[in-house]
């Protein structure tokens, strides 16, 4: 494919057009530059918000200039897309740590200080010194009061009520797309779904201001769904973080290859950057040989090595391989804090006592008669080891690294203990 708009088309990634026909035309014998933004309301992304971000990455790919934009001036005031509440403003000092974290994830994930090809911006430096008149008169003039009552993130919003403040952010995002068509020769804003009333905006802002024949467009990406119906990228547990604080990667690795058969071939298309021929021959094995779960396995290693590293792929593996065979005793302390992060945990200073009553005394087992029966079944490991002995010790010397030791009872019953000095 030399079109990048047959690219995204393949990929099923292209939900609304602005003029399919002229972008296509454009991209053809220009580089085309353009923008997705991100609002920092909060300390990291999760990986909705990657979607947007990697039509970016494809772009750039075909030869085209990305620009991410860092909403430092908007995220003081809040998108109301999507949303039938009020946000809840933050202090500006909680903006500025928001802006400084998501620019260092973006930094790391797209490479920002060696790729000359793609330009980071913050919309605050274009808009802190900006005077109330000075936006009347040269930016909310050019706004109609009725159009933007019919825009669907304002119309959905009348019933329960919008303040002033959220009304205007689509002004403010239409300002972001006329300084980047103005100083940067940007032509084109992409983003979610729920973003078109806010792209179009721009576009009519930027052709009152530049002329009717000033070439701009907006594209915008499908709502991401499960093939349940529910929405892509929340789990029991909640969002799906990129920061590892947040969702560690073997979270995040489990994630991504523990995704249904209908869902995954999707998502290689919308996430990963392999070809349509190694995407196709993984439709393959999907229907083949489901079991072996091929393109699930791919598709996680793919992602973690994008967000994370090529290194925390290899930790995510050992722990997921050690947990399926039980033989925990080659992990690191490092790769036990974060496979077993959601365990069940305990913590003590109790050493150098016999298993049976440290088992008592952790709660890992109701008696001693049944202590007594679990080990000498060959039902209790420690750190991988299945100890029959009743007369067993537990000392420093079963721990790793002095820090943790892996109880598991039956098959999958795992407990992490934590050792705490004296």
């Amino acid at each position: 494919m030399t079109n990048i708009i047959d690219e995204l088309e393949w990929r099923g990634a292209i939900n609304q057009q602005t003029d399919s026909e002229g972008l296509r035309e454009y991209v053809e014998t220009e580089s085309i530059s353009l923008y997705c933004g991100v609002d920092p309301t909060g300390d990291s992304m999760h990986i909705g918000h990657l979607i947007p971000f990697m039509m970016l990455k494809r772009f750039q790919a075909f030869g085209h200039h990305p620009f991410i934009l860092i909403g430092g001036a908007t995220g003081t005031i809040g998108d109301p897309s999507g949303r039938t509440t009020e946000r809840q403003l933050q202090t500006m000092e909680t903006v500025q740590h928001n802006v400084d974290s998501l620019t260092r994830q973006m930094e790391k994930l797209f490479a920002v200080d060696t790729d000359n090809t793609l330009t980071l911006v913050n919309n605050y430096d274009w808009t802190h010194n900006l005077t109330l008149l000075d936006f009347l008169r040269d930016f909310g003039k050019f706004f109609n009061i009725n159009t933007m009552l019919a825009k669907d993130i304002v119309a959905s919003r009348l019933e329960t009520g919008i303040s002033f403040t959220e009304f205007t952010y689509q002004i403010l995002q239409s300002m972001d797309f006329l300084h980047l068509f103005q100083n940067n020769n940007v032509r084109m804003q992409i983003g979610g779904a729920d973003q078109w009333g806010n792209i179009t905006a721009g576009l009519d802002l930027i052709r009152k201001k530049e002329g009717a024949d000033a070439k701009a467009f907006g594209l915008t990406i499908p709502l991401m769904l499960k093939a349940d119906g529910t929405k892509f990228g929340k789990t029991a547990g909640g969002a799906v973080w990129l920061d590892p604080e947040k969702t560690t990667p073997y979270e995040f690795y489990q994630f991504w290859v523990n995704q249904d058969d209908r869902d995954v071939i999707k998502y290689l298309k919308f996430f990963t950057f392999l070809t349509k021929e190694e995407i196709d021959a993984l439709e393959v094995k999907v229907e083949t040989e489901p079991h072996l779960r091929e393109a699930q396995r791919v598709l996680a290693a793919e992602m973690t090595k994008f967000v994370h590293s090529e290194e925390d792929l290899n930790d995510a593996l050992a722990i997921s391989e050690a947990l399926f065979s039980g033989n925990v005793k080659n992990l690191t302390s490092k790769q036990i804090e974060e496979g077993f992060k959601n365990m069940p945990t305990i913590e003590t200073e109790t050493l150098d006592q016999n298993l049976v009553d440290w088992l008592i005394e952790l709660d890992i087992e109701p008696s001693k008669r049944q202590a007594r029966e679990d080990i000498t079944n060959g039902a209790i490991s420690i750190n991988g080891d299945r100890i029959k002995e009743l007369d067993f010790v537990v000392t420093a010397e079963n721990s790793f690294d002095g820090k943790f030791i892996i109880v598991r009872k039956g098959k999958k019953q795992y407990t992490l203990v934590k050792l705490t000095s004296k």
